[in-house]
């Protein structure tokens, strides 16, 4: 019975991983799915709001979209719109974002020295959310001790469940 249902356990892990793994295929991006977790963007979007993003490399990235990126020394994506997009000749495309409800650009926020965003740090853009569904998410970063609660109930509930 046990080893049942440690398989079992092991076919919801390998389920789960497979699934993201197709959903990062679908959507081109390396997470199709983020969590806002400031209020850097209200009104759009609130905290704890869930984003679905594609990161499709042949769409142009123009004014007025939000785009999560990822800046060099920091490991949390930033969610924010770009507000101004710099085209060259050859097809490079340099940009800026900002957050709706802050009061300048977010060049302070990129690397020293950088004054631009490229393509390159794109992670995804923002085609669809779920408003507060992150909170849970936001929940277990805020208190980790919850996070490894809910982690053992889940995995004790998965061992110790006897089929009927």
């Amino acid at each position: 019975q046990l080893y049942y249902q440690v398989l079992n356990f092991a076919m919801i892990v390998s389920s789960a991983l497979m699934i993201w793994k197709g959903l990062i295929v679908l959507t081109g991006s390396e997470s199709p799915i983020v969590v806002v977790l400031s209020g850097s963007m209200e009104p759009a979007f609130h905290r704890g709001d869930l984003l679905f993003l594609t990161n499709f490399h042949g769409d142009p990235i123009r004014a007025g979209e939000i785009v999560v990126f990822k800046v060099e020394g920091r490991d949390i994506p930033i969610v924010h719109r770009v507000i101004k997009v710099h085209e060259k000749g050859n097809g490079n495309i340099k940009f800026l974002t900002k957050g709706d409800n802050n009061e300048v650009d977010d060049r302070g926020l990129y690397k020293e020295g950088q004054n631009w965003l490229e393509k390159k740090d794109v992670v995804g853009r923002a085609r669809g959310f779920l408003p507060y569904v992150g909170m849970v998410t936001i929940i277990m970063n805020d208190y980790p001790k919850f996070k490894y609660a809910l982690l053992a109930v889940m995995g004790a509930y998965v061992l110790l469940k006897r089929e009927s």
